[in-house]
């Protein structure tokens, strides 16, 4: 019993002792576990598909059932209610998905995770009614808490050696997704009217999106089988009939004690872990309103602040983003990160937010006479996708300053899933606002009988821009005062 307890003690503390990232740097990297990664990103990857597949069908959806009652005024509403579950219902359980991983292992609930996402995605395609997807979505989002279960097992394979070249690789996963989603929900949706000879059942002429979310939830189910095979457990137990250290297995029996109690939450929240939490939330709650403002800007008419883009054209732009991105995060960052250092990235991706709101503006004003399109708008436009490009850099920076300010090894899960709320509550509210701050920014423009003040008048449609630029200022102002050397806590040498 007594060297049980001294095997304890002696864990615990090795659990504690930090390495220096910016002293200390081994001479030969550590080889990246690519089978693991592969597995974690093919996890990651059914996140942004079930979330975004929705996308291009669900207004029509929506407008289809009798909860609209015919007003396609209301269709907006009830859709972007429908969108913004999956976020609200995620930040309200994923700290208790984070915490329970610390304790019973990351990969049991990375199952359930995928085969929540399996079950309620299916569902959705077979919803005919608005509280049946209500229903879904809330599902889908409370049963998923992979998102940070996810990081805080890259965490936990990698070493200070190899940290920065598989986060990097994460926003990759997840663009890829974000992009693959919503064509397949389009491109998949009335099977029945766009494939007759393949899809000629009535079944598919009644369920007219069952198609896209049946592909989405099939992907999910071969992820989980694949997940149950090959993944293997990264939290460390203690066998009390072996006396030694082990990852945990799903498979075996036996049940091994966790090593140490779980902080409080009042112990894990550092100053470190919040301040580390607080740049992550600013740093999605930005990100994901650009994403609502940017299609808007690019599809509203001039008349009403925007370019006039036709929806293709829309598309093509934002993949254009997502391609640019993803090669540019999977081929720099990491050495970007080895030169500059995460903190410097960091800033430096915070600070691209405010020429990129500048820009809305500027390419407005660039269109002639004829409100047409020039030469001086597409150089614009490029340039904003570039300061895009650069600003994503900031999610790899984000995650390892999450991973490296947990108090210790075993509140590695609970620090990521307080962020992961952060970060949900902030992808949950930050499209509607965007959205409703541009609605109320044209309309002062355009409506000369609005009482507001001098200064909200002087601004009229670039009041959304002003904004956010400021909320951009403050949220370099709180990523400058992350500590300038990182402590990876040692995760692989427990034994």
């Amino acid at each position: 019993m007594a060297r049980n307890e001294q095997n304890l003690e002696e864990s615990q503390d090795s659990e504690r002792a930090p390495l220096l990232l910016s002293n200390v740097a081994r001479h030969t990297p550590t080889p990246l576990p690519w089978r693991q990664l592969f597995v974690l990103f093919w996890i990651q990857l059914a996140e942004p598909l079930t979330s975004q597949v929705i996308y291009p069908f669900i207004n029509k959806m929506v407008s289809d059932m009798p909860i609209t009652g015919g007003d396609e005024a209301k269709m907006g509403y009830y859709a972007g209610l429908i969108e913004s579950l999956f976020s609200v219902t995620q930040a309200l359980t994923v700290l208790y998905w984070s915490r329970l991983s610390d304790r019973v292992g990351r990969k049991p609930i990375i199952l359930i995770g995928l085969l929540g996402l399996t079950l309620s995605t299916a569902c959705f395609g077979v919803s005919s009614t608005f509280w049946g997807l209500i229903l879904s979505r809330c599902l889908s989002g409370a049963l998923n808490g992979n998102a940070g279960v996810i990081k805080s097992m890259m965490g936990e394979i990698t070493d200070e050696t190899t940290i920065a070249q598989a986060m990097a690789l994460m926003p990759v996963i997840w663009n890829t997704g974000a992009t693959i989603g919503p064509v397949i929900g389009g491109w998949l949706s009335n099977p029945h009217e766009q494939f007759p000879s393949l899809f000629p059942g009535h079944f598919w002429k009644m369920y007219p999106y069952a198609l896209p979310c049946f592909v989405v939830a099939i992907y999910c189910a071969g992820t989980l089988i694949v997940t149950f095979l090959y993944l293997d457990e990264s939290v460390k137990f203690y066998n009390a009939a072996s006396d030694t250290l082990e990852a945990g297995d799903t498979s075996t029996s036996s049940t091994p004690s966790a090593l140490p109690s779980q902080l409080p939450l009042s112990k894990v929240l550092t100053p470190q872990v919040r301040i580390s939490i607080i740049t992550y939330t600013l740093l999605a709650f930005l990100d994901i309103a650009l994403r609502a403002i940017q299609p808007l800007f690019l599809t509203a008419s001039p008349s009403f602040g925007g370019l006039g883009f036709s929806v293709p054209l829309v598309g093509t732009c934002l993949a254009a983003f997502f391609f640019a991105s993803g090669i540019y995060q999977a081929l720099a960052f990491a050495p970007i990160y080895a030169w500059m250092g995460p903190k410097r990235i960091y800033v430096i991706s915070m600070m691209m937010f405010v020429p990129i709101w500048v820009l809305f503006p500027m390419m407005s004003r660039s269109l002639g006479k004829d409100k047409a399109v020039n030469v001086v708008t597409w150089v614009d436009l490029v340039l904003q996708i570039s300061l895009y490009v650069i600003m994503d850099m900031g999610f790899s920076s984000a995650f390892i300053y999450i991973r490296a300010s947990a108090p210790n090894a075993y509140s590695i899960g609970v620090t990521n899933g307080l962020a992961q709320t952060g970060a949900s509550i902030a992808r949950a509210i930050g499209p509607a606002s965007a959205t409703s701050l541009f609605a109320l920014s044209v309309q002062i423009s355009l409506n000369t009988q609005i009482h507001i003040g001098i200064v909200l008048r002087w601004l009229g449609s670039n009041l959304v821009y002003v904004v956010f630029i400021l909320i951009s200022v403050g949220a370099v102002m709180a990523v400058k005062r992350l500590p300038e050397k990182l402590e990876l806590l040692v995760v692989n040498q427990r034994e």
